[in-house]
């Protein structure tokens, strides 16, 4: 089981762009296409921008089409937890970081992968670490 910790949000404030704040700390999101990530090819791990847990590699990386960053797979298996998720008038699955409890994205049952899953994430809930060569 994953260590939580708790962020202080006065911190976080300075630390995040307001963008990244409202999407980390507010559940909200970016418009799709726009993130930093998206089109994004090099090797390397995803991390939590608001606590840097890893979260997801390159290579579980794919192009859903869907205008986020997409993986099939987190890290490990306590990388992420999932909550219900109803606002907006939908029903969907909440992606959060397990360390910190910030928002990521969202789950769905559409990936191309052997899991069948597709974690939809915004750009600026992360940060890139490249893999060394």
């Amino acid at each position: 089981m994953k260590k939580k910790i708790s962020l202080d949000e006065q911190t976080l404030k300075q630390k995040l762009t307001p963008e990244q704040y409202h999407i980390l700390r507010e559940k909200g999101t970016e418009r799709a296409f726009t993130g930093a990530y998206v089109d994004l090819e090099d090797r390397g791990v995803y991390r939590c921008a608001a606590c840097e847990a890893a979260l997801f590699t390159s290579r579980d990386k794919f192009h859903s089409g869907s205008g986020w960053p997409s993986f099939e797979l987190p890290i490990d298996h306590d990388s992420v937890d999932e909550h219900e998720d109803r606002t907006h008038g939908m029903q969907r699955t909440e992606v959060t970081c397990a360390t910190c409890g910030s928002h990521l994205g969202h789950v769905f049952p559409d990936g191309p992968g052997q899991s069948g899953l597709r974690y939809c994430v915004n750009s600026a809930a992360l940060s890139f670490e490249a893999e060394k060569s």
